[in-house]
């Protein structure tokens, strides 16, 4: 159906991302070459073995010659296989350190940002003030816990047992005994309320 809103899909996929993939490619199609001399070499050399007992001394040595120069080849390999794997290397750790720095980047430019807002001058005016408010409160409380006198002391004290005899002022109790009440009294209340409650 393809996009309804002919938008195209954005890739994830970079151009880094598609070099180390040739790269990796590459270096399969070396290894698969590599692995093919290798099985040539060793028919090779079990051919000139052939080739010495059936007395064919020239043909082997020509066969040897030929499996020297893929030797040469399989060594050249080698190091194209090498080469490949650290530019791949490289190019992994490029792409680390990109980030890095992008983050770093980013980083910078929040810390600008927040330098912007909170300048120096701000931060020693805001301490400065913090400092007086501090001051101040020291002031209050020096004023507040050292300049009552005793005559002060006392009233204070008076006036704190005044609040606390207004809320502590309880009825008198009686002087007069209490009236005795026999465990029989509430069974009679009881029936005389049942009596009522029957003539209701």
């Amino acid at each position: 159906m393809g996009n309804l809103f002919g938008r195209k899909k954005q890739s994830r996929v970079t151009e880094q991302d598609r070099a180390i993939l040739q790269l990796k490619q590459q270096r399969d199609k070396l290894r698969q070459y590599q692995k093919r001399i290798t099985q040539q070499l060793e028919r090779e050399r079990a051919l000139a073995r052939q080739l010495l007992r059936d007395g064919r001394k020239e043909r082997a040595k020509l066969l040897l010659k030929k499996k020297r120069y893929r030797e040469q080849l399989l060594d050249r390999t080698e190091n194209q296989i090498s080469s490949l794997e650290a530019m791949v290397q490289s190019i992994e750790f490029t792409q680390i350190e990109m980030k890095v720095m992008e983050g770093l980047q980013v980083g910078n430019e929040c810390l600008n940002k927040m330098h912007q807002v909170m300048s120096i001058e701000e931060v020693e005016r805001i301490l400065d003030e913090t400092q007086e408010a501090i001051e101040y409160q020291r002031q209050i409380d020096e004023l507040l816990a050292g300049n009552f006198t005793q005559e002060d002391e006392d009233a204070i004290l008076e006036e704190l047992n005044a609040i606390t005899q207004e809320q502590m002022d309880l009825p008198e109790v009686p002087s007069e005994p209490l009236p005795d009440i026999s465990p029989e009294a509430p069974a009679k209340a009881r029936s005389r309320q049942a009596e009522l409650v029957a003539a209701s």
